[in-house]
């Protein structure tokens, strides 16, 4: 291969079809939520809404299960706890810490996202037929788990 050239795969990448999935997912539940009454959400409160246990989180702890930096989460949160999203209080199990959850609103808001998931999740399994779609999420799944295991193995090799 010649300096400049690319391998060429012979089809759209894995990488692609499953970002412009996502990305299409994201955009969903943002335009579900518009129609259902909450014009001010937007695919950025998707990281939140993933990642907040009903009990709360640490803003940390999201913004690693985002996969975001500490600082986009905290400015996230801070857009929601503005909105009446959300609230931040003391963490029971340190003072220090603040935890993050929902406000009433909030609940009703997270509640209609759920709603809509559930929803989602039946329209793709009476599309592909629900062992097909089950077939699909397992897929997608192992996929992460192993990239997940061959980067720890990958770690472990150069430590």
């Amino acid at each position: 291969m010649s300096r400049g050239e690319f391998p060429r795969l012979g089809r759209k990448p894995l990488i692609a079809l499953m970002d412009r999935a996502n990305r299409a997912l994201q955009a969903d539940m943002v335009q579900a939520a518009h129609r259902r009454g909450h014009p001010e959400l937007k695919a950025a409160h998707n990281s939140v809404f993933s990642t907040l246990s009903e009990d709360g989180s640490r803003a940390a702890d999201m913004a690693v299960r985002a996969g975001v930096t500490r600082q986009s989460m905290g400015e996230v949160i801070r857009e929601m706890v503005d909105l009446g999203i959300l609230e931040m209080r003391p963490d029971p199990e340190d003072r220090r810490a603040k935890l993050v959850t929902y406000t009433e609103h909030g609940r009703w808001i997270a509640g209609h996202g759920r709603e809509h998931l559930i929803e989602l999740e039946q329209r793709f399994a009476d599309e592909f037929g629900p062992a097909e779609y089950d077939t699909a999420r397992e897929i997608v799944g192992r996929i992460a788990e192993l990239l997940d295991r061959w980067a720890e193995e990958e770690t472990e090799q150069t430590a």
